[in-house]
């Protein structure tokens, strides 16, 4: 037992760890395991101590990457502020009261003119900090409060807005808004110091499909906007630093999301210090909510798994404020979904007992590297957006909406093409589930005390699987008015074993379009082939079976069904060589379906196809 307990395993090292790797690469060089994010970071495969940076000893050290509290949840603990809706007062108040006797600990909801009449939410208001994002119901609010002269000490938290941000979302900007609005910060401030009243919303910008970089330079812009806006109203730099909130949304890429918070800690420390401001005001307060971009309508379950992620990755950067988005959001969410999504903050807190540890993410050699990457990025983002002039000159020339809209579109392709995977959406899909359509989302009414604006191009507010759903819905129309599911006949050559693996691919590839397959039994001459097309009746077809098959009775095959049945359209699976191509298509295929394959747009094709055909049928 003694030379058991001194056996120790030797250490590899880099270049072992490098021949390994090219082992199991097959022929691949080792620059295959490197990957881009869309920020134009480059991953590597393996971080090591040579990577190894130098980072403060412990939360709010040096440039506060690690938090602003030294001693993180264990002296601070994040609030769960789940965002609740109602339509009337007496509502808001049963659901705050449930909400706060199951986990609830700030006092969050979306605001409508009709709550506001009602001062119900404020009976917790001395027990909890609020955490409202008022949108253009700013000042509405903020009135509400002066009024009726609620004690100081008991308004904390956070009530505040983004009319900049507002106004990009809605397409009009009124240079007019700014003064009043700060006017009433300023107002709120002697009323209410411990009150937060100025937000810097990302989250327009993420549902608009900016990446991390651009997030954080976005935030920074705004934010030192906003400071020139108070210190111009008379406020002392510590006191409109003390009003700020920083509001970001979370998305899937687990690490880059951690990274990303901690960069924007090290940047807006950064401006701080250059302002004057000490290192403790420089602190940026988060409240983070997980991403409506990310969430899909169909398998909405799956939702479950991807705000669990955004939450975990936002509770390990160090947040004050957090609201999970219920699963089912997009349809209209329900109780026992509200009440899952508060559970999981409970499970991260309590279960997982990550409020009883100090940044388990520091120091880690990826993600300290990921961190200050991030943050170098960000801060040369922010600089253009400076050198043009500022966030309102790059907002009222459209070039900030420019920059989001052109990640947007590589992230776009990315789904679209499948290089980028969305669970249940693009892949590994239900293709009998029949999805329901989304709520529209309830937009409030630009602030009603400014008047119009100039027009400027709106960030659309968008989700990713959006593409994929309209072809469902497509899908879904198509078959109630033929009776029968959308589907693609599938003429499969050979054996099983020599047509399964592509004709695995193909439904695997159809799916997303809601698209079904009706498989014929294993093909080995034509008569076995016209014999399942006359059973089935298929407006499409699709040859699958091996190279070898295709190449000894696939071009004949197809020759003579085309000729018998000339209104049927022909797709192969699997995609030949250039020459063999052109005899392919000479033969009569419309498409080759293959890895390479735009999926969202062959899926587009083959429906707009059986929509045609149904509708000439009708005619007929």
């Amino acid at each position: 037992m003694e030379s058991i307990r001194n056996q120790s395993f030797p250490s590899p090292s880099i270049k072992e760890w490098e021949e390994r790797a090219k082992e199991s690469l097959k022929g691949k060089p080792l620059e295959a395991l490197t990957g881009t994010t869309y920020e134009n970071i480059t991953l590597k495969p393996l971080y090591s101590r040579l990577d190894e940076q130098a980072v403060p000893q412990y939360p709010g050290g040096s440039d506060l990457r690690r938090g602003v509290y030294p001693l993180g949840y264990l002296a601070n603990e994040w609030k769960i502020a789940q965002r609740l809706k109602a339509d009337t007062p007496e509502v808001l108040k049963d659901k705050l009261n449930h909400a706060f006797e199951n986990g609830q600990t700030a006092i969050s909801f979306e605001v409508t003119m009709a709550l506001l009449e009602n001062s119900s939410y404020t009976d917790f208001c001395s027990h909890y900090p609020f955490a409202v994002n008022s949108k253009w119901l700013h000042a509405e609010f903020l009135t509400h409060l002066f009024n009726h002269r609620y004690a100081p000490g008991h308004i904390t938290g956070y009530i505040a807005n983004d009319p900049l941000s507002l106004s990009v979302e809605r397409g009009e900007l009124n240079l007019n808004i700014f003064k009043p609005w700060s006017e009433y910060i300023v107002k709120a401030n002697q009323y209410y110091p411990n009150l937060r009243t100025v937000l810097v919303d990302t989250s327009p910008y993420h549902n608009g499909g900016a990446n991390a970089v651009q997030e954080i330079g976005i935030a920074a812009a705004i934010g030192v906007f906003y400071l020139e806006q108070l210190m111009e109203a008379g406020m002392s730099l510590e006191s409109a630093l003390s009003k700020l909130i920083f509001q970001f949304s979370m998305g899937c890429e687990f690490f880059i999301e951690l990274a990303k918070l901690r960069a924007a800690r090290i940047v807006w420390g950064r401006i701080a210090s250059l302002y004057g401001a000490g290192q403790q005001a420089g602190g940026m307060e988060i409240a983070a909510e997980t991403s409506r971009f990310t969430m899909t309508v169909t398998d909405p379950h799956v939702n479950l798994l991807r705000t669990a992620d955004e939450a975990f990755a936002a509770v390990l950067a160090g947040v004050q404020y957090l609201h999970i988005t219920p699963f089912d959001e997009i349809t209209g969410s329900t109780p026992l979904s509200e009440r899952i999504a508060r559970n999981i903050q409970l499970i991260l807190k309590e279960e997982t007992q990550l409020k009883k540890i100090i940044d388990p993410a520091g120091g880690s050699w990826y993600l300290e590297t990921l961190t200050n990457q991030l943050a170098g990025e960000a801060w040369a983002f922010f600089q253009r957006i400076e050198a043009k002039g500022g966030i309102l000159e790059v907002v009222k020339n459209n070039w900030l909406q420019e920059q989001v809209e052109a990640t947007f579109i590589k992230r776009n392709e990315d789904i679209q093409t499948r290089k980028k995977s969305i669970v249940g959406t693009n892949v590994y899909v239900k293709v009998d589930e029949n999805p329901p359509e989304p709520v529209p989302i309830k937009t409030q009414a630009a602030d009603i005390h400014a008047g119009p604006g100039i027009q400027i191009a709106s960030i659309p507010q968008r989700r990713l699987s959006e593409p994929y759903e309209q072809l469902r819905y497509r899908a879904k129309q198509l078959e109630a008015k033929l009776g029968t599911p959308a589907a693609v006949g599938m003429l499969c050559l050979g054996n099983l074993k020599q047509h399964k693996p592509r004709l695995d691919f193909i439904k695997g590839f159809l799916a997303p379009g809601g698209i079904q397959t009706i498989e014929s039994r294993p093909i080995f001459d034509l008569e076995e082939a016209k014999q399942f097309v006359k059973q089935e009746q298929p407006k499409w077809v699709c040859l699958c079976g091996s190279d070898d098959h295709y190449g000894q009775m696939g071009l004949e095959l197809l020759s003579a069904l085309k000729t018998e049945f000339p209104h049927l359209v022909f797709c192969l699976a699997g995609l030949p060589g250039q020459e063999k191509q052109e005899q392919w298509k000479q033969e009569g295929i419309e498409l080759f379906i293959h890895a390479k394959s735009n999926c969202y747009e062959t899926l587009s094709a083959i429906i707009t196809s059986l929509e045609v055909t149904s509708i000439e049928e009708t005619k007929a």
